[in-house]
């Protein structure tokens, strides 16, 4: 009988490990490109077979993977709605991973589902610009609210959204501001900040930051409270919805009234904004539209489409609630220690105010 070859046959035809080859049929991922490339050829050359051996036959599992970076954050409910709707209308399972803002975990579990997807849509990735160019070698990628050269994107126009938060809290009397910074691996956290701090700049107002908040959670906006009380500011941005309301919860704690005290500014417009008490203002992201974009495409790409090298670029608005108000000159809260304030000229509507 003809001798069946073996993994050392297709690592001597590859000029590469038997070990490497191994990695390569079981972790795709932490094989440079090239090398994979090889070893499959190889592989396929030599009639080698392995039920690891993911790379060499493309199967059609009408599976994708979606990589969630905190499931517990409800700004994340919507993209996954959305998601999940259009997968179903292409005919597609969402394989859903939750990887607890862990760059290495992010990694390990998404190299893990390559084998079992068609493609990877990566939301908020906290994983290194080369994991993920690797990753997009493998399968079709495309990432959410992040721009990375050579990998298809969907963003927010988070330059835009900033830009009108901080020009609403201008037009409330404001002249500083504080930044309540998201995770340091965060690309979105980046652009935010560098955004609000030209917008302040043409303004001319004040700002500075307090952070990052690694973990983008209410409790990490409620530690914040103290440090932000003792920078005197009237007018605080969060990093997203959650992190604001911990804020804001944590100014109440403290004896500061919102707005009357501070102004609260949130972002994303998660169910969360409209539930809190005074209601959050925020500016809004097309959520659940960016998760069935992202679907639509990446199935688009499995079936042999071209993406565009420019990122998809989605617009953001701002709604204005309760918990931005107009200036006080002077401050009543014991926590600021000043009295004989005038009564507050609230500003806050319950109305929607477009970003375009």
């Amino acid at each position: 009988m003809e001798r069946r070859p073996t993994i050392y046959d297709v690592a001597e035809a590859a000029g590469v490990a038997a070990s490497t080859v191994s990695r390569a049929f079981a972790r795709p991922g932490r094989v440079n490109a090239e090398t994979a490339a090889r070893i499959f050829e190889a592989a396929q050359k030599l009639g080698y077979r392995s039920g690891s051996l993911a790379g060499l036959v493309p199967t059609r599992t009408r599976s994708i993977a979606l990589v969630v970076t905190d499931i517990t954050n409800p700004f994340y409910a919507d993209i996954i709605r959305g998601a999940h709707e259009a997968a179903g209308e292409l005919g597609y399972t969402v394989l859903l991973s939750h990887t607890q803002e862990d760059a290495q975990l992010e990694r390990e579990w998404t190299e893990r589902e390559l084998r079992a997807v068609e493609g990877v849509l990566l939301t908020s990735s906290r994983m290194s610009d080369q994991a993920i160019r690797m990753m997009a070698k493998q399968k079709p990628v495309i990432v959410l609210n992040r721009r990375l050269p050579e990998v298809p994107s969907i963003l927010v126009d988070n330059a835009r959204g900033m830009r009108r938060a901080v020009e609403h809290l201008a037009e409330l009397g404001h002249e500083s501001l504080t930044y309540v910074a998201g995770p340091e691996s965060s690309w979105t956290d980046g652009v935010r900040w560098q955004a609000l701090r030209e917008a302040a700049y043409e303004l001319d107002l004040k700002v500075k930051r307090v952070g990052p908040s690694n973990t983008p959670t209410v409790q990490a906006g409620f530690a914040r409270a103290r440090e932000i009380s003792a920078q005197r500011a009237t007018a605080v941005i969060a990093y997203n919805d959650v992190v604001a309301i911990g804020v804001l919860k944590g100014l109440l704690r403290l004896g500061l009234a919102v707005p009357e005290d501070v102004s609260v500014v949130g972002f994303d417009n998660t169910l969360l904004a409209e539930i809190t008490e005074p209601e959050l203002t925020t500016v809004a992201a097309p959520l659940h539209a960016m998760g069935a974009t992202g679907v639509r495409n990446l199935v688009a790409m499995v079936g042999g489409a071209v993406p565009s090298r420019e990122p998809i670029v989605m617009p953001m608005r701002l709604v204005a609630r309760r918990s931005t108000g107009q200036r006080r000159r002077k401050r009543t809260s014991p926590a600021l220690g000043t009295t004989n304030a005038p009564p507050s000229a609230s500003a806050a509507t319950s109305t929607e105010s477009g970003s375009r």
